[in-house]
């Protein structure tokens, strides 16, 4: 008995060291386990920031809708940021914000695809900058262009102030201010100050012919203005339109989701089994579009051309111009209104060949396009005759026009998404504000604007819509890496094969 009682007095003095070296053993297991994966998630360190009293207001959502599978960041280790709007009458102000105001990035722990090059376009940034290189950007130069822009934008430490000059039309400056402060809540802290004029009208303002040239040196300063788009008969810089955040009046919802939208498209009707016609629809009102009308001839044309201009499409709010069931031809038409138009992005994106109406206007990334890679050029001067000579020649050659339509809808997906549409934001206004000789100040009549001002001080269905496109933390990566500017020898190169391709698709309509 002596010796049982001493071997259970032993078993539970054990008992005890067993558990305590197995609960040590687990607690280690477990921090090792945390290493093995803590390397796959970017160390990021945020500071600056002061959390608003209403911080605690659960009942203000951070989104609507669902996250599109581009989202431009990845949010599963980062903290969101609702915005905060007050639950009283009281007006809103920028004073406060539970935003952070800098984001450090550890580098070393950074996602590869992160610090990938940008896409080829941004290479234009150097050259619609090209201008003011030799002289820089001073107060006098901006203010030049004050008579024709629509509003001016000041950036001082994070902050945003608005000059308005003109009545704008619909919310084109409004989606464009909105998109500039969702690339602040993207890179907090990252964007330098700076003074910017806009313009949003539908022709570009900044004549070259205004100004003398001699050598890149001009005898009067070239206000800088950024425009949604430009040509070569003006100095306007292609800065992303609006729509890239939502058209609401047009019910065309942000580029992220419409491109989710438009990719799910795609998947309900392959390319051989399309109409095999060439689509278009659209306003007909502006423009030569109304040249389009006649080739409204499946026999003689082979095209369906629908006016989207009647009455009753704008009576219920375009509800039946859905972009994302509008993929079901074979070919798209893509022509100009009065200057560029918006749609070009979500024809292109549709899998189909993209029969492009040479266009005057570029905006800031269809330069890097060539034909018969991405698109099919066609002539105006011989509208239906070139869209009937496309749309049979593609019929032949299924494969090849499949591949041509591939080829765009590629370009869209891949270069075109938002996460490449912020850093070219990004890149320009970096470049821009190298080139300023002077500290920015408040005008006296700007007010300040925030993302809080913008969406809370709105309708119910205004903030609806600014919140699906709300960028909702800093982005755990860093912008791409901008290319070199073109040399000139690589520039006339780019320019002159760009020609050619053009001449032989002339070439062979005409023997077609």
């Amino acid at each position: 008995m002596a010796v049982g009682k001493i071997d259970m007095a032993w078993f539970t003095v054990n008992k005890k060291k067993i558990l305590f070296y197995f609960y040590i053993f687990l607690f280690l297991g477990c921090i090792l386990l945390v290493r093995r994966f803590d390397h796959t998630v970017p160390s990021i360190k945020i500071t600056n920031y002061s959390k608003s009293p209403d911080s605690s207001n659960k009942n203000i959502p951070t989104s609507v809708g669902n996250t599109p599978k581009n989202a431009i960041h990845s949010s599963k280790a980062t903290t969101e940021y609702p915005i905060i709007c007050p639950t009283t009458s009281t007006n809103q102000t920028c004073l406060k914000t539970n935003y952070p105001t800098t984001i450090e990035v550890n580098e070393a722990n950074i996602i590869s695809s992160s610090i990938d090059s940008c896409p080829n376009y941004f290479r234009w940034i150097h050259e619609d900058l090209r201008p003011w290189v030799s002289k820089g950007i001073t107060k006098e130069s901006l203010e030049a262009g004050k008579n024709v822009a629509s509003f001016r934008l000041i950036i001082l430490e994070g902050r945003v102030f608005l000059q308005r000059y003109k009545r704008i039309y619909e919310t084109r400056d409004m989606f464009t201010i909105w998109g500039i402060l969702q690339l602040l809540r993207l890179y907090p802290g990252k964007l330098p100050d700076l003074d910017l004029m806009f313009e949003s009208g539908d022709k570009p303002v900044i004549k070259k012919s205004d100004y003398h040239e001699a050598a890149a040196n001009y005898t009067s300063p070239v206000p800088p203005m950024f425009h949604y788009f430009g040509d070569d008969q003006h100095f306007d810089i292609p800065f992303p339109d609006w729509s890239f955040w939502g058209w609401q009046e047009k019910n065309i919802k942000p580029w992220g989701t419409q491109l989710n939208d438009i990719i799910e498209g795609n998947q309900k009707v392959k390319w051989v089994n399309r109409v095999p016609y060439a689509y278009w629809k659209g306003n007909s009102l502006t423009g030569n579009r109304r040249d389009l009308l006649r080739c409204n001839s499946t026999r003689a044309s082979k095209a369906q051309i629908y006016d989207q201009s009647s009455p009753e499409e704008v009576n219920h709010g375009f509800k039946q111009s859905n972009m994302a069931a509008q993929c079901t031809h074979r070919y798209k038409i893509y022509m100009e209104g009065k200057a560029w138009s918006t749609s070009g992005k979500y024809i292109q994106a549709c899998d189909s060949m993209l029969l492009l109406v040479q266009p005057q206007y570029y905006e800031f990334y269809t330069r890097s396009l060539l034909p018969l890679k991405q698109y099919w050029p066609i002539n105006p001067s011989k509208l239906c005759e070139s869209i009937k000579f496309a749309v049979v020649w593609g019929n032949k050659h299924p494969n090849k026009a499949q591949e041509i339509a591939k080829g765009g809808s590629k370009f869209i997906t891949e270069e075109l998404n938002m996460k490449y549409i912020y850093d070219y934001m990004f890149h320009l206004l970096n470049e821009y504000g190298k080139l300023m000789k002077y500290k920015p100040t408040i005008p006296p009549n700007a007010v300040e604007v925030c993302t809080e001002t913008m969406a809370c001080k709105t309708s119910l269905k205004d903030k609806e819509w600014k919140l699906n496109s709300l960028v909702k933390a800093p982005s755990q990566t860093s912008p791409c890496s901008i290319p070199p500017a073109y040399d000139p020898h690589h520039l006339q190169t780019f320019l002159k094969t760009k020609e050619e391709i053009l001449r032989d698709v002339e070439g062979l309509s005409r023997v077609g």
